[in-house]
């Protein structure tokens, strides 16, 4: 039985699917966390946490990358670990370093690490040839004045190492940015504890749709599962409030964001123990580069993908952290497309009521998942703060969009915040 190190988690529906895919896989796992209450407290419906399935539970201090390198060895030494994995954007530069350290299958940490950084990846991007938008980086207030004057508004602000949207915002003109600037500069620490570099990224506002393309790279080749479309909303914000696979897309569009896509990954050196979310806006002059995700795609688009092709990419995730060969055969599920749209807050307070039960018997929904009334409420400015989302499937062709839609009017109309 092959045996995996998992270094922290989300607490999110990767922390459910990645265990299962593990387990189904016939393997175990050692999960590896700083603060093993992080994830109690979010233990689904009351039952343990899929994460406690663990052969091992270990802490260590995992933002301290430098003395956790000699302590995983010696552990290494008795536990023989066969793979290193994380779903957490904020780890997978140390699960990059550990595998390497250990010389077991992996990205170069290298690669991983100018992956998640945003202000790196343009400039590999950049240096590559790879089309994206004119970007700047600065950290002092007067070279970024200038530089967005250059650049030219309206454009959007960026922190460089953070994920989930959170502090991205569109700016229209200088005190728009210097608000956003100070909000972003009074969040030094992240969620997982780590000191955040100050440095702010801006970027060219990009027209046209949103879209990503999920690869699987194994032994030097990036393979394209397919293409997700997305819908934007929360302005000046940029929030995720749907996605539907695959997306409907003429065949051009298509090609041209697996190009790029694809291009991207090559660039930072990602074609190998990589399952990989990359965005791309299709502007009026083509395909841009929004950012590239070296790990399976959130907001459930890794379930709407397994839905339609019967691939599954967290299945893929554990057999290339492996070095083995994944499974990518797709299979006839009965479905032609997967939607799922997220109950989007616009304002904050306590829950009072939204009943979506009868939503679960509708024909073509897949699932329903919703906050509880009493929950406190907070305006949405990330996709952190959902209250909740539904899937659909269409088993005829690509109208799984229009049903979610259809379906989150509904419980818009059901919803009571006070």
């Amino acid at each position: 039985m092959t045996h995996l190190l998992m270094v922290e988690s989300w607490v999110g529906s990767m922390s459910r699917l990645l265990p299962r895919a593990i387990r189904e896989g016939g393997h175990e796992f050692t999960f590896l966390t700083r603060d093993l209450h992080h994830y109690l407290r979010s233990a689904p419906d009351g039952a343990a946490h899929p994460l406690l399935g663990a052969r091992n539970v270990i802490t260590a201090d995992t933002n301290d990358t430098d003395a956790l390198l000699p302590e995983i060895a010696r552990l290494h030494e008795v536990l023989r670990f066969d793979g290193v994995l994380t779903s957490c954007d904020y780890y997978l530069p140390t699960a990059a370093r550990i595998a390497a350290r250990l010389g077991l299958p992996g990205p170069a940490p290298e690669a991983v690490e100018s992956a998640c950084r945003k202000d790196s990846t343009r400039r590999v991007l950049r240096d590559a040839g790879v089309p994206g938008p004119r970007f700047a980086v600065h950290e002092e207030w007067a070279d970024i004045a200038r530089a967005a004057r250059s650049i030219g508004y309206p454009l959007v602000v960026k922190p460089v190492d953070l994920c989930a949207g959170m502090y991205v915002r569109r700016v229209d003109d200088e005190v728009q940015l210097a608000a956003a600037v100070r909000v972003l500069a009074d969040f030094p620490v992240n969620a997982r504890g780590q000191r955040r570099d100050p440095a702010v990224l801006l970027e060219e506002l990009l027209d046209g749709p949103e879209v990503s393309v999920e690869t699987v790279s194994h032994a030097g080749a990036v393979h394209v599962v397919g293409v997700t479309d997305k819908s934007i909303g929360g302005a000046p914000a940029f929030i995720e409030t749907g996605h539907m696979f695959p997306a409907a897309l003429p065949p051009a569009d298509i090609e041209g964001a697996e190009r790029t896509a694809v291009a991207a990954l090559q660039a930072l050196g990602l074609t190998d123990g990589v399952v990989a979310h990359t965005e791309i806006k299709l502007t009026s002059a083509g395909p841009r580069v929004v950012e590239v995700n070296p790990r399976p795609a959130g907001n459930r688009i890794t379930e709407l993908v397994r839905q339609v092709t019967g691939i599954d990419l967290a299945a893929a995730f554990v057999e290339v952290s492996l070095g083995r060969q994944p499974d990518l055969r797709r299979r006839d599920t009965g479905l032609r497309s997967a939607a799922i749209g997220f109950l989007v807050p616009e304002t904050s307070g306590t829950l009072e009521s939204l009943d979506g039960d009868a939503l679960r018997d509708v024909p073509g929904v897949l699932e329903v998942r919703l906050a509880e009334p009493g929950e406190q409420v907070k305006a949405a400015g990330s996709n952190n703060e959902y209250l909740g989302h539904v899937m659909a499937g269409d088993p005829e062709g690509l109208g799984a969009r229009d049903h979610v839609e259809a379906l989150l009017d509904e419980l818009r109309c059901a919803l009571v915040i006070r």
